[in-house]
């Protein structure tokens, strides 16, 4: 099964891709026009751009789930909300899964892989994304 994973956050959102058992990064969509207080609403409004990506990635690599990662707090209703609205978007299951700490993981694994600062930063929200879907798939 295709799945991609979303790390999603207020300026970009990281996306990994999983063939079968295994996450991996995939990109990065970078937006802006969203306020702080994100809500369903704004969400619909803003993210018009990123839908559209996001169904040609879905459609390219044959998505056959999503995964977005939700964490604690404001964030995480807002990524809630984000997922909610993807639920609308797209005839394949939506789910959502606690991504609590996989931005941290994902820097201490990308340290330990030895990349460099810079490719770090460009892709971190990939990684991220990379790591909550993988521990999505190993706790099926």
């Amino acid at each position: 099964m295709n799945i991609l994973g979303i790390d999603w956050g207020e300026k970009k959102m990281g996306l990994a891709l999983a063939v079968g058992t295994l996450a991996e990064p995939l990109k990065i969509l970078r937006y802006e026009d969203l306020p702080a207080d994100v809500t369903h609403q704004a969400l619909q409004a803003g993210t018009k751009i990123l839908i559209t990506q996001i169904k040609t990635i879905v459609e390219h690599y044959k998505i056959e789930k999503i995964v977005v990662g939700v964490s604690e707090g404001a964030s995480g209703i807002a990524a809630t909300n984000f997922a909610n609205l993807l639920k609308n978007q797209f005839e394949i299951p939506v789910e959502t899964y606690d991504e609590t700490l996989s931005s941290q993981d994902a820097r201490a694994l990308a340290i330990d892989s030895g990349i460099k600062r810079k490719k770090r930063k460009e892709m971190e929200d990939a990684f991220a994304a990379a790591v909550m879907l993988q521990s999505y798939l190993d706790n099926l």
